[in-house]
C-alpha cells in the first residue's frame, strides 16, 4: 500500500500527467466565466497539494541534500512554493486577499514544470546560456545604440509625433520597433504627414529611418542572431568533430594493421 502511494508521487508518467492536466485546468480557468468557478478552483488547489506531497515524498526518500543537488528539483520546489499562498484562503480566514492575487497569477508558471520532460532540455538550456553569454556584448552595444538613437529621435520628432517620440522613454520603444522591422514604415509616414513648414524635413526623416533600419534592424539584429545561433549549435559541431576524430583514429589503426600484414 505504501509503495503504491510512493509510486503515485515518484512515477514520472504520473507526475507528467498531473502537470499536463493542471496546465489544461489553468488554461480553462483563464476564461472569464470559469475564472472563479469553485469546482475548478478546488481542483487547482488539489493539484497544488499533490505537488507539495510529491516534494515531501522525494525529500523523505532521497534526503534534502540529494534532492537539492538536482536543478530540476530546485525549479519544481520554487514553482510549488509560489503556489502555496493561493491555498491559504482554504485554511485561514483572510479578510483582504488582494495581495494574494499576484501569487494566484504565478500559479500559471507551474506549466513550466512540463519542460523537464522534454528530451535533451538540459542540453538545450546550456546551449542557450552559452549563446547568451557569447552575444551579451553585442546585446549591450545594441541597447546603447538604441538609447542613443532614441534620445536623438526624441529631439528631432517630438513635435510631429509626440505619441512616438514625446520623451526618450517612448522614443526608446519606437526605435526598438524600427529595429525589429515590425511596421517600421508607419513611423516615418506618420511623422511626414505632420510636417508642414519644413520642405527638407520629409527627406531627412526618410534618410534617418532608412539609416536606422540598415544599421540597427538589419546589420545589428542579424549579427546578434548569427552569434546566438552559432553558439547554440556549437555543441552539435563539437560532437561531430569528436566523431570525425574518432573515425580518423580508427582509420589509422586499420592502416597500421594492413601494413603489418603486408610485412608479414
Amino acid at each position: 500500500m505504501i509503495s503504491r502511494i510512493v509510486k503515485l508521487f515518484t512515477n514520472e508518467i504520473v507526475v507528467a500527467s498531473a502537470i499536463m492536466l493542471n496546465s489544461i485546468l489553468l488554461f480553462l480557468m483563464g476564461y472569464e466565466h470559469l475564472h472563479n468557478n469553485e469546482f475548478l478552483s478546488l481542483l487547482d488547489h488539489a493539484f497544488t497539494i499533490y505537488f507539495l506531497f510529491e516534494i515531501v515524498v522525494k525529500v523523505g526518500m532521497r534526503g534534502w541534500t540529494s534532492y537539492w543537488k538536482n536543478n530540476w528539483n530546485k525549479f519544481d520546489f520554487f514553482l510549488v512554493l509560489i503556489s502555496l499562498p493561493s491555498i491559504f484562503v482554504l485554511i485561514i480566514d483572510i479578510p483582504d486577499i488582494s495581495y494574494l492575487l499576484v501569487f494566484r497569477l504565478l500559479r500559471v508558471m507551474r506549466m513550466l514544470r512540463f519542460m523537464r520532460f522534454i528530451p535533451n532540455m538540459s542540453r538545450m538550456l546550456s546551449g542557450i546560456a552559452r549563446a547568451f553569454k557569447a552575444s551579451i556584448f553585442v546585446l549591450v552595444a545594441l541597447v546603447i545604440y538604441n538609447v542613443l538613437l532614441a534620445v536623438l529621435a526624441s529631439y528631432l520628432f517630438r513635435e510631429e509625433a509626440p505619441e512616438m517620440f514625446g520623451n526618450p522613454a517612448i522614443s526608446l520603444y519606437s526605435i526598438f520597433q524600427v529595429f525589429t522591422l515590425e511596421g517600421w514604415n508607419d513611423i516615418p509616414s506618420t511623422i511626414i504627414a505632420n510636417i508642414h513648414d519644413a520642405p527638407l524635413k520629409p527627406v531627412f526623416t526618410r534618410v534617418f529611418f532608412f539609416f536606422v533600419v540598415i544599421t540597427g534592424g538589419i546589420f545589428g539584429m542579424s549579427i546578434m542572431n548569427a552569434i546566438f545561433v552559432d553558439e547554440m549549435v556549437m555543441d552539435n559541431n563539437e560532437g561531430i568533430e569528436d566523431e570525425i576524430e574518432a573515425l580518423h583514429k580508427k582509420i589509422d589503426i586499420l592502416i597500421e594493421e594492413l601494413k603489418k600484414r603486408d610485412q608479414a
